[in-house]
């Protein structure tokens, strides 16, 4: 069943954070430091004011970064790279994520609200730096995040993928929103138990097994 309903794809497109290992790695608890810290610094403010706009930004526009941008202009590129410089140490190589990976017919490619170095540093350090075909990252989007529809239109450009040939895995459902409405296979995955929802075709707690059975 589960390998039937994917039998025409030829473009596997996999989110980075929390789909390709779980939320326990802690990156993201390094990065909203990061964030916090850059927004105290760069915008004269005190720590729990610039936190609460992290989160509150990052809940009105996707990202942290795209409210920066909107309401104060902020440059991304400094700002990415200084989010980013985090220990990637707390990720360890997953060989059987690779080889299950690695086993799908057709491109595999990464997209992530994150930059192609941030995600070539995670790539590498989870042992997957030679298993995708291609990265993309919010620069290649014009710094527009997921789940913005414009974000996903300059990447299946670029990435000349045709969406009704897609599959797209996130842990985000609200990122799937958009894949669906253009013809994506979804496939959410998440630890939390599965809700019914018109635009999550799959939803797996195991990202390594779900993908052994479509092959």
């Amino acid at each position: 069943m589960t390998r039937n309903a994917f039998s025409h794809v030829t473009h596997w497109v996999f989110d980075l954070d929390h789909t390709l290992y779980p939320p326990e790695n802690a990156l993201f608890s390094q990065i909203e430091k990061k964030m916090t810290d850059y927004v105290m610094k760069n915008l004269n403010l005190t720590e729990p004011q610039a936190n609460q706009m992290r989160v509150q930004y990052w809940q009105q526009y996707g990202t942290t970064l795209a409210g920066l941008m909107r309401e104060h202009d902020i440059d991304p590129v400094p700002f990415l790279d200084s989010v980013h410089d985090i220990d990637f140490s707390v990720l360890s190589p997953n060989p059987e994520l690779c080889e299950a990976i690695h086993a799908l017919p057709g491109r595999k490619l990464i997209y992530t609200n994150g930059t192609k170095p941030y995600a070539n540093c995670v790539l590498g350090h989870l042992g997957l730096g030679d298993t995708f075909d291609a990265i993309y990252g919010v620069e290649h989007a014009g710094y527009s995040p997921k789940p913005e529809r414009i974000a996903y239109e300059r990447v299946f450009e670029q990435a000349k993928v045709n969406p009704v040939q897609a599959a797209m895995f996130e842990d985000s459902d609200v990122n799937l929103l958009v894949p669906h409405a253009l013809g994506v296979k979804t496939v959410l995955v998440h630890s939390a138990s599965p809700k019914p929802s018109d635009h999550i075709h799959f939803q797996t707690s195991d990202l390594t097994t779900f993908l052994r059975q479509i092959v």
